[in-house]
């Protein structure tokens, strides 16, 4: 053990701390596109605060067609954007825009699930007050479902290391690219174990974390 970690600790490091970066620098540039998209998905629903068949339905069209392109084919489709946007379509850089956009309507509809378990008689009181429109979507919904948003960063967190683990066998770094040049090419066994376990490691200690956060932000277990 002493030798491996001597050999490949700093490989190693550096490949998490890179995953890491990737994932949570999609996951937050995917939540500042995809909360507004899933506040517009609610909000303009039918019998919602602001319906809007129309409106709703073009939007859920495209939030789902972006749901519906596998990762893989997202990341080589997007190169030539990637590469004007960033400047590169390689390395962790390169990896962190087809992740967003990835991620965004995963989001958006992981929020608008959020919002619809908030109760109708929370929102019809806000409603007798007299609170505006953006009042109850900031004050009401966004606050009562903020467990679940919670819940729901841990998992998109969790997808995101996959997606940059996937990212890294076509050059975007991290363990993926590890596991891919060391376990594979080279049939280092040991470094592709090394790396399975930092993963579970990872997203065991995402998952906790969430729902620990959740619960602390969650009024009904006060």
């Amino acid at each position: 053990m002493r030798e491996f970690l001597a050999e490949y600790g700093d490989l190693l490091l550096s490949g998490t701390l890179k995953t890491l970066a990737m994932a949570l620098i999609g996951t937050c540039a995917a939540y500042v596109l995809g909360i507004p998209l899933g506040v517009l998905a609610t909000a303009t629903a039918p019998g919602s605060l602001r319906p809007h068949r129309g409106f709703n339905m073009v939007l859920g069209w495209i939030i789902n067609i972006g749901r519906s392109i596998p990762f893989i084919i997202l990341l080589v489709a997007l190169i030539p954007f990637t590469r004007l946007l960033m400047g590169t379509s390689i390395g962790t850089t390169g990896a962190i825009v087809p992740l967003v956009v990835a991620a965004t309507p995963f989001v958006a509809r992981m929020v608008e699930s959020s919002l619809q378990e908030v109760g109708g008689g929370v929102v019809e009181a806000a409603l007798s007050y007299g609170a505006s429109t953006g009042q109850i979507i900031t004050k009401v919904m966004l606050k009562e479902g903020l467990p679940l948003i919670i819940r729901g960063a841990s998992i998109t967190l969790i997808t995101l290391i996959g997606y940059s683990a996937m990212a890294g066998a076509i050059g975007a770094g991290g363990l993926g690219d590890i596991a891919v040049r060391y376990g594979y090419y080279r049939y280092q066994d040991n470094v592709m174990f090394a790396t399975i376990i930092i993963l579970i490691v990872l997203v065991q200690g995402i998952q906790s974390a969430g729902d620990l956060l959740a619960r602390v932000v969650d009024k009904r277990n006060r």
